[in-house]
C-alpha cells in the first residue's frame, strides 16, 4: 500500500524529535546534545526547547553540528493557551524557519500549531497522557501531522509515557493523525530519558530537507527497541510483517480488533485479515525486553 515505507527507495535513518538544551529547561548545551546523539547510533535529532518568553524563545541553530553522517532539523516546542482541563499547550514543531515568530498576544496553542503548520513544519500534540489532554482538545488542535504517543522522560516523571489509548480513540472516529515516539531528552537528575524512544525514517539522503519531507509523508516509523524490516498488507485479506526478534507481533484497529502472534525470537508473522472489522489497522511489535515498535496507522482504502 502506498502509505507504507518499507518499499520506498533510500534507508531509514534514526532519528528523535524532542529535546532539550540549556537554551531551556535542559542540562546539557546545544553541542553537547548533538554529540551525544551523533555518537549513539542516531542519524539526526531535532532540537526542540521550550518557546517561552522566559528562556527567551528559542529556536536554536543547530546547522553548525550537521556533518556528512549526522544532520539536523530546526524545531522547537510550542506553547500558548490553555488545554481544556487548565494546562498549558504543549506543540512539537521540527522543521521551523529560524526566524518564526513568537505567540501574539491571545493567540490559542491550535492557532500557534496552525501557523507552524503553515511555516512548513512536521507538527505533533506533545505527550497527551502526560498533560491529560482530551478528545476536545484533540480535535481543536485540528489537522496536525502526528500524535507523540511514546515519551522518554515521561518514563520517570510521571509513569504516562504511553499516550497510545487518546491516539486509539481519535483513531476510531476516524482523525488520519500519524504517529511519533521521542526522548524528550532532558539530562536532568533521576530522569533516565536518552534512547528511550525514536522514529526510522525512510530517505534517499540523509539532508534536512529530504527527512523533513518524509516524515510530513508519513515515510517512518516508530520504535523503544526493536525494527520493522517489512510490513505488507492485502485489505481483507492478509498482512505479513518481517521485523528483529520479538516475542509478540500485534495487529490492532477500531475498538477490540486485534490479532497476535507469539514466539521466542518471531522474526515473521502472517495475519488473515479477511474478518478484521476495522477501517485501519497499526502493527505492533514487542521484543523481550519490553520494547516495542509501531508503523503509522494504515488505512483500508
Amino acid at each position: 500500500m502506498n502509505q507504507l515505507p518499507f518499499a520506498l527507495p533510500g534507508r531509514f535513518w534514526r532519528g528523535n524529535l524532542h529535546t532539550h538544551s540549556t537554551r531551556s529547561d535542559g542540562g546539557l548545551a546545544p553541542e553537547e546534545v548533538a554529540r551525544r546523539y551523533a555518537v549513539n547510533g542516531y542519524d539526526f535529532f531535532a532540537l526542540t526547547d521550550h518557546f517561552l518568553e522566559r528562556y527567551d524563545y528559542p529556536i536554536v541553530d543547530t546547522r553548525p553540528f550537521r556533518s556528512e553522517w549526522f544532520t539536523t532539523l530546526i524545531g522547537a516546542e510550542l506553547h500558548a493557551g490553555q488545554t481544556e482541563l487548565g494546562g498549558m499547550w504543549h506543540i512539537l514543531a521540527v522543521g521551523l524557519p529560524l526566524d518564526f515568530a513568537v505567540p501574539a498576544e491571545g493567540e490559542t496553542g491550535p492557532e500557534l500549531a496552525a501557523r507552524a503548520l503553515a511555516a512548513g513544519a512536521f507538527v505533533a500534540a506533545a505527550h497527551p497522557q502526560w498533560y491529560s489532554l482530551t478528545e476536545r482538545d484533540l480535535e481543536a488542535l485540528g489537522p496536525v501531522d502526528a500524535i507523540e504517543v511514546y515519551n522518554g522522560v515521561a518514563i520517570d516523571h510521571n509513569d504516562r509515557a504511553d499516550s497510545w489509548h487518546i491516539a486509539d480513540i481519535m483513531l476510531g472516529r476516524g482523525h488520519r493523525y500519524r504517529v511519533c515516539a521521542a526522548d524528550d531528552f532532558h539530562h536532568q537528575r533521576n530522569r533516565h530519558d536518552f534512547g528511550r524512544g525514536w522514529v526510522w525514517v525512510k530517505s534517499e539522503r540523509l539532508e534536512p530537507d529530504a527527512i523533513l519531507a518524509a516524515l510530513k509523508a508519513g515515510h517512518f516509523y516508530s520504535s523503544s527497541g526493536p525494527q520493522i524490516h517489512d510490513v505488507q498488507v492485502e485489505p481483507g485479506r492478509r498482512a505479513v510483517v518481517r521485523c528483529s526478534p520479538a516475542e509478540w507481533i500485534f495487529v490492532t484497529g477500531k475498538g477490540p480488533a486485534a490479532l497476535a502472534v507469539e514466539g521466542h525470537g518471531l522474526m515473521k508473522a502472517e495475519f488473515d485479515l479477511e474478518k478484521f472489522n476495522s477501517p485501519y489497522c497499526r502493527i505492533t511489535v514487542r521484543d523481550a525486553h519490553g520494547g516495542r515498535a509501531w508503523t503509522n496507522p494504515i488505512w483500508f482504502e
